[in-house]
C-alpha cells in the first residue's frame, strides 16, 4: 500500500517534456510540481519561436504586409499629413524591413521575454515573499506558462490560411481580447487598455501562479502568487496605456 502511494506520489517526476507541454496547460498542478523538482524550459521556448515564425512566415507568404501597413497608415496623422511621395517612401520601408524584423522577433522574442519575466518574478517572490526558488525553476514555470501561446499561436495561423490576407491584422489574429471590438479611429489609448484585457493573458497569468505557489507551497498560496503577477501586470497595463496617450 506504502508503495502505491509512493508511485503515485511519485508519478508527476516521470512525466517527459513533452508531457509537460500539454500537462501545463490542461493538468497544471502535478505538472509544475514536476517542474520545481527538476526544471527545464528549452523545449517551450523553441516550440514558441516555432510557433511565430510559422504566423509571420505564412502572413509573409499570402502577401499580408501591404494591407497591414495600409491599415496601420490610415490611422496615422503623421502618414496622411506628409507629401504623397513621402508617403510611397515610408511604405516601402515598411514593406522592406517588417518582415526580416518579425522574423528576428519570432526567434529571439520568445527567449527574451521568458528571461525578463522569469527576473522578475524571481525577485518578487524571493525577496517579497521569502520563497527561495532559483532562476532555472523560474524559468520554467514561466515557459511552460506561455504555452498558452501555442494555442494563439496555432489559431492564428488557421486564421491567417482562411482569411483574405489584406483583412488580417497581424497584432491581433483571433480576437481574444476586448480591443478587436472597437472600431479603427478609436484611441490608441483605448485600444491599449482594452487590448490588453486578453482571455489568454489571464490564462497564462493563471498558470504561472499556479507554478509559483506549486513550487514554494509553504512559502505562497495561490491567491498571494495570483495577486502578485496580476499586480505586475496591472503596471505594466497602467505604464502602457500612459504612454501611449502621451504619444498619440
Amino acid at each position: 500500500m506504502a508503495s502505491s502511494t509512493t508511485q503515485t506520489a511519485e508519478a508527476p517526476e516521470s512525466v517527459h517534456a513533452v508531457g509537460r507541454i500539454f500537462g501545463a496547460l490542461f493538468n497544471p498542478r502535478p505538472t509544475f510540481e514536476s517542474i520545481a523538482r527538476r526544471p527545464n524550459w528549452f523545449l517551450p521556448v523553441v516550440l514558441l519561436s516555432l510557433i511565430a515564425l510559422g504566423v509571420v512566415g505564412l502572413f509573409s507568404h499570402r502577401g499580408g504586409w501591404p494591407g497591414f501597413f495600409q491599415r496601420q497608415n490610415e490611422n496615422s496623422s503623421q502618414f496622411q499629413q506628409a507629401s504623397p511621395e513621402r508617403q510611397q517612401q515610408t511604405l516601402a520601408a515598411q514593406l522592406k524591413y517588417a518582415p526580416p524584423v518579425a522574423y528576428a522577433e519570432a526567434i529571439l522574442g520568445p527567449a527574451i521575454v521568458v528571461v525578463f519575466l522569469a527576473a522578475i518574478f524571481l525577485g518578487i517572490f524571493n525577496l517579497a515573499l521569502g520563497t527561495k526558488l532559483n532562476f532555472s525553476t523560474s524559468m520554467g514555470i514561466v515557459s511552460h506558462a506561455l504555452m498558452t501561446g501555442l494555442i494563439s499561436g496555432v489559431l492564428g495561423i488557421l486564421v491567417i490560411a482562411l482569411k483574405d490576407p489584406s483583412t488580417v491584422d497581424l497584432q491581433n489574429l483571433i480576437a481574444s481580447n476586448a480591443g478587436a471590438f472597437l472600431s479603427n479611429d478609436s484611441p490608441k489609448w483605448m485600444v491599449a487598455l482594452l487590448g490588453a484585457l486578453d482571455v489568454f493573458s489571464f490564462w497564462t497569468m493563471i498558470l504561472m501562479a499556479i507554478g509559483y505557489s506549486a513550487a514554494a507551497p509553504k512559502k505562497l498560496s495561490f491567491g498571494k502568487a495570483f495577486i502578485s503577477i496580476f499586480v505586475t501586470w496591472l503596471l505594466y497595463v497602467v505604464a502602457k496605456v500612459g504612454i501611449t496617450a502621451a504619444f498619440s
